[in-house]
């Protein structure tokens, strides 16, 4: 509880009217590989004007995404950071749920790196007996269960109507490439990190930005001096200090955690630590934490796994 109050109290030094919801940000997921009951695998839902996207498709994509009350008909793009199996494991229940059960007529686009047309091509031959019978007896629509997949680069840049999605090459090494996202609308715009170590290309895409979602990756020095092969895993990660810095030097209207991969730090620790680096506003993201993008910043707190 104490944590609620620490990351609530830094985020009401912002005006608290939400918007008209044009510009929406859900963390379906704020979890990470281990099988967290209370934080899901790493997705985020964006609805941006007429828009509405999925940036990772991690464990429990699919459970979370319908508890946000959003439809799989409305989904106009998957967008996939990179190809951890911790954020693409949830792509297969989403995908196949949001045709059968909601009955999708057009084929979903997905975009991701170099591979990601070689991984759907996979699990679609893996799930082709169901997606037999779904169409045969249950008579799911066949062009709903449709892929179109773009590999991207860090060139990219998609646009549809008044929103622009724009490709973010982060350091994810050895996982090359991975990337972020920066989404744009109505003069607003959002940066989510995806994986990476300390990133001045991040940084320099991020500055000024209105919302900055970005993941870390920390432990205690008594967990690392015991498990000493953690620090393979923060090594791809960006620690609480390095993200603090990240914070101060882009300076978003509001700054929220999420994707933490902790081990023996409490989420009071996280923000302490955080603090050497970073004194504005602070949010420790959860499972369907929402937030209203506008002229003020709304946030909607929907469960209780602080």
């Amino acid at each position: 509880m104490t944590s609620r109050v620490l990351a609530v109290a830094a985020f009401v030094l912002l005006p608290l009217v939400a918007s008209a919801g044009d510009f929406r940000v859900t963390l379906l997921g704020s979890g990470e590989n281990y099988p967290q009951t209370d934080r899901l695998g790493p997705s985020i839902l964006i609805e941006a004007g007429d828009q509405t996207l999925v940036f990772d498709a991690g464990r429990g994509a699919l459970q979370r995404f319908y508890e946000s009350g959003a439809s799989f008909t409305d989904v106009d793009g998957i967008f996939f950071t990179h190809l951890h199996s911790d954020h693409v494991i949830g792509f297969p229940g989403l995908w196949l749920g949001g045709w059968h059960f909601e009955g999708r007529e057009t084929p979903v686009p997905v975009f991701g790196p170099a591979g990601t047309r070689e991984m759907v091509e996979h699990i679609k031959a893996a799930f082709s007996f169901d997606i037999g019978i779904r169409i045969e007896d249950d008579r799911a629509p066949p062009e709903g269960v449709g892929v179109n997949v773009t590999e991207i680069d860090e060139d990219f840049v998609w646009r549809s109507g008044d929103v622009v999605v724009r490709a973010i090459d982060v350091d994810h090494r050895p996982i090359e490439p991975a990337f972020g996202y920066r989404i744009e609308y109505g003069g607003f715009s959002v940066v989510l990190s995806g994986d990476t170590r300390y990133s001045e290309i991040l940084i320099e895409a991020a500055k000024g930005t209105d919302l900055l979602v970005h993941e870390v990756a920390d432990a205690s020095a008594k967990y690392l001096e015991s498990n000493p092969g953690f620090r393979r895993v923060m090594a791809h990660h960006t620690s609480a200090k390095d993200v603090g810095r990240v914070f101060a030097q882009t300076q978003p209207r509001l700054a929220v955690y999420a994707h933490m991969v902790l081990r023996d730090l409490t989420f009071e620790d996280l923000i302490q630590v955080t603090r050497e680096t970073y004194d504005g506003p602070l949010v420790i993201g959860e499972d369907l934490m929402t937030f209203d993008i506008g002229d003020n910043i709304g946030i909607v707190v929907r469960r209780s796994s602080l």
